[in-house]
Order: structure tokens, then C-alpha cells, then sequence
């Protein structure tokens, strides 16, 4: 069985995708580093990149080209100064040279070491081949896959420990949201303590309290420069933010100098109904503008659905509980962490292999658990929840135009935060008894409903919206 930690569903990356770009990334850290263990990587003149099928077909508008060329120069996606990415990528552009591993120069041209296969490897839709020459000769090929949220399996080991960890070292292994339920029934204890058990034989206290303030620092940053930030978005769509014009009219005059006392400041406007709505969307759309604008989120499950649980969070702390704390934020990531590992156990969270389905869908069910948990439910209302926000997302395509996680992406994002709170708001009000829907046969229909689509409307940019709408409607 797979063992998969919070932090494995919750990473810090830059956007735009975590499976476009995060995880060609990560795969060419991966690459690099066999080379090394292998005795390979010193001597190297020359490297060239294949990618395929879905990395392939919107890499492009992914960014996936600019992801590999910082991968292979040694760049770490949680660190590097986002003002550095387009100053270095366009340095490798113009010198045709990179510094390989952050070690020593080779030629590289990515317009044509950089190759867009069209073709699907067999494994996976997002398929990445590197090779590397020394003086004209093949000495190393090595082929990955992006399987989705940043997780990254090399071919050669797809069925070694390598890629898989077995989860001994959990005190409560979990494979099924039934099992999940069953602990809990057994222990008396809350599904976020559960989670928490399983974390702590991983690393201490300190360390998980440590790593989930750095991730919601991470996504309250993220929020706070999408609302601050007026403009387009890049691509060639001219897609005008909207966070920024819908923060502007929210916040009134409300006064603050940072993040934090912006969250304090928030607390203090309006809160009809309307005004709910649009602070949640304005949170959800604040995330993916940033994201879209290759700014640094964090994958909740991907890139691409990375608003949804941050707005939730978010709603619930000046919304719902203005004395809400760290203790709160710590639940809530726990409690979403463990059920986006789940979903993609029994399924998948890569929209090449299961459409937007597996994207919102997925960040919805992981953020309306979590509220549940926050505001009173049962563990049993918290699965419910979870089930009620991806059963309404079943068969959601992934057809992005001109390969852009801008439309119908990030708008996806605002309704996938809003499903989120309703799911919760219904799971509250239920007796998780009467539910005939469990969360594990939901997660097994998406799987089916994944399979059984046509591959156009898998992030390929072949189908739906993506054909619909030409690149001159907008």
C-alpha cells in the first residue's frame, strides 16, 4: 500500500499545473540526481528533452518548456525567487547554454532540445524522456511520468520502493474512506487526529506544525497578492484579473500593511449573503491568477484546483470564526491532506488521466470535509461531505483553451469553493444514515467515469471548450 503524507497532497510550486509543470520540474531534479548516482552526470556536453502526449499537447500553455529548463539548471520550485524565473529562462533562451544541475555549462536550445511529441507513452498521458550525450554519444536515457499533483514515478521503477513507500510506518494505515471511518469509530477519535498519528511517525511536532504554517503562509500570501494585483494575465488570451477588481469594491476602506492583518481587516466588512459569495470567489480567483501568472501556491491536490481549499479555509476564518487560530488551520489541512490521498489512491488527481474531475472535483471533496470537521461534524458527516461535493463534479471535462490554466480553470476554482461549503452545510444537516452514496464508491465511480472519457477532454486541448472557443474570440 501507498503511504502518502499531508505534505505529499499539499507542496509549495510555482504554477501554472503541477503535472505540466511542477512535475516535469521535479523529474528533471530526479533525472539529475541518478545521473549522479549512477557516476553519469560529470562529462555531460550535451542533453536533449522529449515530452509527450498531454505534456505535449498544452505544454506550451503550461509551461512545461520554461519547468524543464529550471529543473535541468538545478532551480528548487519552493525557493526560487519568482522574479528570477524570466530573467533565467530567458538567459538559457539567448546564450543557448544552461548550468547544468546548477554545476557547469553545456550547450542547450530549447527551442529544439525541447521536442513536443504528440504521441502517448503507454503508462501515463504525461510522458517526459530525457538523454544525455557526451561528445555526440548517448549516454544515459531515462524516461518519468507526471501522474498528477506533483508526483513524479521514473519508468524503469514503476512498480519498485522507489516510487511506492510501503505505509508500515503508519499506525493507522489507509487505503478506503471506510477504513478511515472505522478507526475512528474504534478510537473514539476525530478523523484529523487519525491523520495527525499517522503524520507523527513520519516526522515531530515541531516539524508538521512547522511545514503546515509554511503552507498557509504560502496560500495566504498567494490570496493576498492575487487581490493586490491589477493587470492580464499572460498567455496571449488577455485575460484581465478579476480578483483584483472584486477586492476593491469588498474591502471598503479597511486598513492593513501585510497578509496577516488583511485576514485580521476582512473580519470587520460586510457579511451578507452576496458579499460571502463574492469574498470566497475573490479568494478562489485571487489563487489561480497568481497560479496562472506562474507565481508560487500551493498544490491542493494541483496547480490547476490550487484556490479551492485556501478560500475555504479562508471563508471559515473571517466568516465563520473570527477566533479561528492555527489549531483550526492545522485541522482543516489535515483532515483535506488525508482525503485527497485517498481519491488519489482509488483513482487519480491527474486531469490528463481523469479530466477536471480530478482536479476540482477532488479539491472540492478535501476542502468541504475539512469544514465539516471545523464546524462540528462527525467523521462520518465529514466523508458525507466529501462525497456530496465530488458526486456533483462526476464527468467534469478538462478542456482548457490554448492549453491555458486560465479559462475555464480558474472560475472553476471559485465553484468549487462554493460547492465545498454547501456540501458541508448538507452533510451537517444529514443523518449519515440515510446516505446511500458512500465516499469510497464515489471515488471508484469517478475512476470508472475517468476511463470511459474520451481522451479529448483530458487536458489535451482537442475538445470542448478548447475547439469551441478560437484564440481570435478572445
Amino acid at each position: 500500500m501507498e503511504c502518502i503524507s499531508i505534505f505529499d497532497m499539499l507542496k509549495i510550486g510555482i504554477g501554472p499545473s503541477s503535472s505540466h509543470t511542477l512535475g516535469p520540474w521535479r523529474a528533471a531534479e530526479r533525472w539529475i540526481n541518478h545521473l549522479k548516482k549512477e557516476n553519469t552526470f560529470e562529462g555531460i556536453t550535451s542533453i536533449k528533452v522529449d515530452l509527450f502526449g498531454s505534456l505535449s499537447l498544452t505544454g506550451k500553455g503550461h509551461a512545461t518548456d520554461l519547468a524543464v529548463i529550471l529543473g535541468l539548471s538545478g532551480q528548487d520550485p519552493e525557493y526560487i525567487p519568482v522574479t528570477e524565473i524570466p530573467i533565467l529562462v530567458n538567459n538559457v533562451k539567448s546564450t543557448h547554454k544552461i548550468k547544468f544541475g546548477n554545476s557547469y555549462f553545456i550547450n542547450f536550445t530549447p527551442s529544439t532540445d525541447i521536442v513536443f511529441n504528440k504521441e502517448f507513452l503507454p503508462f501515463h498521458a504525461n510522458g517526459i524522456k530525457f538523454s544525455a550525450f557526451k561528445n555526440g554519444a548517448e549516454i544515459s536515457i531515462d524516461t518519468y511520468y507526471s501522474i498528477g499533483g506533483g508526483f513524479v514515478v521514473r519508468e524503469e521503477l514503476i512498480n519498485a520502493k522507489e516510487n511506492i513507500k510501503i505505509h508500515k510506518t503508519f499506525p493507522f494505515p489507509i487505503e478506503k474512506a471506510k477504513e478511515l471511518e472505522n478507526y475512528c469509530k474504534e478510537t473514539n477519535l476525530k478523523i484529523s487526529e487519525i491523520v495527525l498519528e499517522n503524520e507523527r511517525s513520519l516526522r515531530t511536532d515541531k516539524e508538521i506544525d512547522f511545514e503546515i504554517e509554511r503552507i498557509w503562509n504560502t496560500m495566504l500570501e498567494c490570496m493576498y497578492i492575487g487581490c493586490h494585483t491589477e493587470g492580464t494575465l499572460p498567455g496571449g488570451l488577455n485575460v484581465r484579473r478579476r480578483a483584483f477588481d472584486m477586492h476593491l469594491k469588498l474591502k471598503d476602506d479597511i486598513l492593513y500593511n501585510n497578509p496577516k492583518e488583511w485576514l485580521i481587516a476582512i473580519r470587520k466588512t460586510e457579511v451578507k449573503f452576496r458579499q460571502i459569495l463574492k469574498w470566497v470567489s475573490c479568494f478562489a480567483l485571487s489563487v489561480n491568477e497568481v497560479n496562472a501568472s506562474l507565481g508560487r501556491v500551493v498544490t491542493a491536490p494541483t496547480n490547476g484546483s490550487a484556490g479551492v481549499i485556501p478560500a475555504v479555509l479562508m471563508y471559515y476564518m473571517v466568516i465563520e470564526n473570527h477566533d479561528a487560530s492555527f489549531k483550526d488551520i492545522k485541522q482543516f489541512l489535515l483532515v483535506a491532506g488525508e482525503i485527497g490521498s485517498i481519491f488519489k489512491k482509488g483513482a487519480t488527481i491527474s486531469a490528463a488521466m481523469g479530466g477536471c474531475q480530478a482536479e476540482i472535483g477532488v479539491s472540492s471533496a478535501m476542502a468541504a470535509g475539512a469544514l465539516t470537521e471545523l464546524l462540528g461534524g462527525t467523521p462520518e458527516q465529514v466523508l458525507m461531505a466529501s462525497e456530496i461535493a465530488m458526486e456533483h463534479h462526476l464527468g467534469l471535462t478538462c478542456d482548457p483553451i490554448g492549453g491555458l490554466v486560465q479559462i475555464p480553470c480558474i472560475e472553476r476554482n471559485a465553484m468549487g469553493a462554493i460547492k465545498a461549503i454547501n456540501a458541508a452545510e448538507l452533510a451537517l444537516e444529514s443523518d449519515y444514515l440515510n446516505a446511500k452514496v458512500p465516499l469510497d464508491k464515489v471515488i471508484s465511480s469517478m475512476w470508472e467515469t475517468a476511463k470511459d472519457m474520451n481522451s479529448k477532454y483530458k487536458e489535451t486541448s482537442e475538445g470542448g471548450l478548447a475547439i469551441g472557443v478560437n484564440l481570435s474570440d478572445c
